[in-house]
């Protein structure tokens, strides 16, 4: 299992950076992203705690990113902070997209993908000719376990495939039962209306990691 998008007591999840970690490796994880959610506020904060835990990657043998998700920012001054991100040293920048369960700025989908950010997660209604330009630029779109957002998992699906832009499963944890297995990814990508061979790249390869 791998994923890139997931919280902590650093911002609305439950769970201390180490914990989360160790919950991940006993659900078979290869690999995670901590991007608990910033602004201008806290982003260094949240940076440089979430870079202590990066040591545990060898020690128990679960690659860890360093990450944000750029949360609820003005997409005229998302730019900056996804620059400022990654001089903290942030190894993957995440926005929050354009879900349509939360009032997200309008335009942030197409903001973040023309920043040429990591990820967008769920982006909701995401038009065609955005996927199109997340593909030119390399942005992955979001696949989603977590509930409300992944009302628009069908969509985003369908809109990326014919895009030909990458699609990542995250499971946008903020609790432990938020966790969930590669078999469990399968099903959602499979659920989202994705062909099973895709499914199981998706679900099992992902260009953020080496091997």
């Amino acid at each position: 299992m791998i994923d890139l998008h997931t919280h902590t007591i650093l911002s609305d999840g439950s769970l201390i950076p180490s914990e989360l970690v160790r919950r991940a490796m006993m659900k078979g994880y290869r690999a995670i992203g901590i991007t608990d959610h910033v602004d201008f506020t806290n982003i260094e904060f949240v940076i440089s705690t979430i870079s202590r835990v990066k040591p545990l990657s060898d020690l128990l043998g679960i690659e860890i990113f360093v990450g944000v998700e750029i949360t609820h920012v003005p997409p005229e001054r998302m730019e900056t902070l996804a620059n400022l991100a990654h001089r903290l040293g942030a190894e993957i920048v995440v926005v929050h997209g354009e879900t349509p369960v939360e009032p997200v700025y309008p335009g942030t989908n197409r903001k973040a993908i023309e920043i040429g950010v990591d990820i967008l997660a769920h982006p909701g209604f995401i038009t065609p000719e955005e996927a199109d330009l997340a593909k030119e630029n390399s942005v992955c779109l979001e696949i989603t376990s977590r509930a409300g957002h992944n009302i628009t998992n069908g969509h985003v699906a369908r809109v990326a495939s014919e895009s030909g832009a990458s699609l990542v499963v995250n499971t946008d944890t903020h609790d432990p039962e938020d966790l969930i297995d590669i078999e469990r990814a399968f099903q959602i990508a499979m659920g989202a209306g994705l062909r099973e061979e895709v499914a199981r790249r998706v679900v099992s390869k992902s260009p953020f990691i080496r091997a």
